[in-house]
Formats: structure tokens, sequence, C-alpha cells
């Protein structure tokens, strides 16, 4: 047989289906680490949408899923939609009102205000309104367009696709704010399975003592999904168990004052520090270890929005360990108990606590506390 020389065939070039469609939108797209405050994020007129808009590509989410803030102004609507993504919503800031329907059924609408979470099921038509007719209505959500984006490389098909998911939208009481509570299959947390939450920033949350520091969480299932969400809250002058899982939770702060810590294991004298507020959002990447710290004077309360239903088995980066994030390291988990972490991380905690004023309450827990901001 001939030999074939091959040195003159081109060659061909790697693309990401999903960037190129962001690229083609129109929108400003932030690539970065960490947002302070979406709410003072900077738009343009998102054609698709109807409204202003901007793509935020976290680093952490490793483009397994992504984020957009838009903003609807007073009195306006956004343009009818459908797309062969899941998206999770949470407002902002502002009231409106969004219909969702399908072929199958007769159109809903809900009313929403700021704090409200919900998920569009999947491939339902919808469009949101502003329902005040002077302050804009902004929400930030975050979808599974690279994935899908990425697997069909077709936009037609993403946007254009008449197939009616019945199985994840029936119009009767799928968003008056019911739900109905489960265990986790493990008995480790509460979840709430529904597809609109009235309110995630005062939601009732449940006490889950295995993450340190006397916090509260809960879990929510969200219009059959295989992203999910959870809230966790903890208290002041407190600070949660370092622990790491797979891309793509992307972390919104609901309320309080204080920052999170992140390093890729073994380098630890590369660590990043970012500081948060109400409105900020960060990504831990792929299996980074983050520990988040409350330096305000109350509870501080997040939300994540990411992969890992606890119904559907699936995660486009691979299972995490079997142990789970409230596991030690130490017994094949993926958590750092106090006792084993760094000294520095309560130095650090105790240094960010007198900018504040904020008492600290981990003496009982951290065996290197100094006591520096306790009560007596």
């Amino acid at each position: 047989m001939d030999t074939v020389d091959t040195q003159d065939l081109p060659k061909m070039v790697r693309v990401s289906p999903y960037a190129e469609w962001q690229a083609g939108e129109g929108i400003p797209i932030y690539d970065t680490f960490f947002v302070q405050d979406m709410k003072q994020l900077q738009l343009k007129r998102w054609g698709r949408l109807g409204v202003d808009a901007a793509f935020i590509n976290l680093e952490g989410a490793g483009e397994s899923n992504n984020c957009y803030v838009a903003e609807i102004a007073p009195g306006a609507s956004t343009v009818p939609m459908r797309h062969m993504y899941e998206e999770l919503v949470y407002v902002l800031q502002g009231n409106g009102a969004t219909t969702v329907w399908n072929g199958s059924d007769a159109k809903h609408t809900f009313e929403w205000q700021a704090g409200s979470l919900f998920s569009i099921p999947l491939n339902a038509n919808f469009q949101h309104f502003n329902t005040s007719g002077k302050e804009p209505a902004r929400y930030v959500a975050v979808i599974t367009a690279p994935v899908t984006i990425n697997l069909f490389h077709n936009a037609h098909f993403v946007f254009n696709n008449p197939y009616d998911f019945t199985d994840r939208f029936d119009s009767s009481g799928t968003f008056d704010g019911s739900g109905k509570l489960w265990q986790q299959h493990r008995g480790r947390f509460k979840i709430w399975e529904t597809n609109f939450v009235p309110n995630a920033d005062i939601h009732q949350l449940y006490r889950r003592n295995n993450r340190g520091a006397g916090g509260s969480y809960l879990c929510f299932e969200l219009a059959h999904g295989t992203m999910v969400a959870h809230i966790s809250e903890f208290p002041v002058g407190t600070y949660k168990k370092a622990h790491r899982h797979g891309a793509g939770a992307n972390v919104i702060i609901l309320s309080g004052q204080g920052f999170t810590l992140l390093w890729e294991d073994g380098k630890w004298d590369q660590r990043v520090k970012v500081d948060w507020k109400p409105g900020s959002i960060v990504v831990p990447p792929s299996q980074w270890f983050h520990q988040h710290f409350n330096t305000g004077v109350e509870p501080a309360r997040y939300l994540a929005l990411r992969w890992g239903s606890n119904r559907y088995s699936f995660r486009p980066d691979g299972p995490t360990a079997e142990g789970g994030t409230d596991t030690s390291v130490k017994d094949g988990g993926d958590q750092i108990e106090y006792a084993d972490e760094n000294p520095e991380v309560h130095r650090l905690f105790e240094s960010e606590l007198t900018k504040t004023g904020a008492v600290c309450h981990m003496k009982t827990l951290v065996s290197v506390c100094t006591g520096v901001g306790h009560e007596d």
C-alpha cells in the first residue's frame, strides 16, 4: 500500500457552537470570575427577548450552564419565547407577571416580585411582563443553553421546536406557590418540589448541622428539571465548612455581608477571596474548595442555582464523590471539617470581623479561635 503524505491536509478548527451563538446575539458578554452587583450591570437591547440584557460567563460554570441578566422597562414585556434548554429565574428587583403555555393547555399567568424564584418548563412558551408603570424589573436566569446548543449546534431546532413536554408542564396549579416536601434519599436534607417560590428571600428553611455552624438549608426541585436550587443561611459571626463539587453552581447572595474563599486542592497559597453583598454572584470552579463567611450583623442567605437534581441523575461533569459535600474528605466525601482546616482560615475571619464590628460565634467549634470579637 502506498504511503499518503498528510502534511498538506487542512487543519480542522475547533469551535464552540454556544460561544458562536452567544456572540451573535449582540448583547454584552461579561467573562468574569465574580460579579459584585448584578443590579448595576450594564445591559443592551436583546432582540431575541425584546428587552435589555447581558450574558455573564462565570469562569466556574465551565460552559456547563450559564446565566444572563435582563431588565424589563416599566409597563413593558418580553417577546414570547420558547427553547429546548432549562431556565431558572430569580427576580432581583421589581414586580411583574409571567404567562406560560404550550399547545396542550390553556395559558397560565402568575405574579412575581423581588425575591421570587421559578422555572420555565422545558420548551414551554413564556412571556414576562413588568406590571409597574414606574419601576423597572430585573431578573437573573441560569440556563442550560451551553450544553443544549453545543450538543445540537442548531439554533433553529433549539428555539423553534414545536414539541410540548407535557410531563414537565401542566397548567393546573403549577405556579400557585404550592408544593410538596420531601426527604433527600439519604435523609440528609429536605426538598421542596414546586415550580414557583413567591419569595426565596424569606422562605422557610430547615436546620442542617452537618454543613457547620448551625446553618439552615432547603433544596428546590423545579419543573422536573435536571437543574435544581438550594437556599442556605448561616448565623451572624459564623462560617460554613469548606467543600467542593462540580461546575455550574451559581451562588447568588440574597442577604447579609461576607466573603468567600476559593482554592484549588493543594494550592491554598493561590486562593481567591471575593467580598459579597445582596445581588452578588459567584460560581466556584469545578472541584475547587470554597468556604463562605458571614462577617455582617445579620444572618447571611444565599441561593444556588445548579446541577444536581435529587430525582433525575444527570451532571454534565459526572457524579460527585459518593460521600457528598457534607462528608469529610477523610471519609471519601468533599468537605473539610473545622478541625482539619488551615489555621489561616479562622485568623482571616477574625480579621474581617474587626472591620464590621460583628461578634464571632465560632469559639466552641474552632480550636485556634482567639476570642477576638467575642461577647463575654
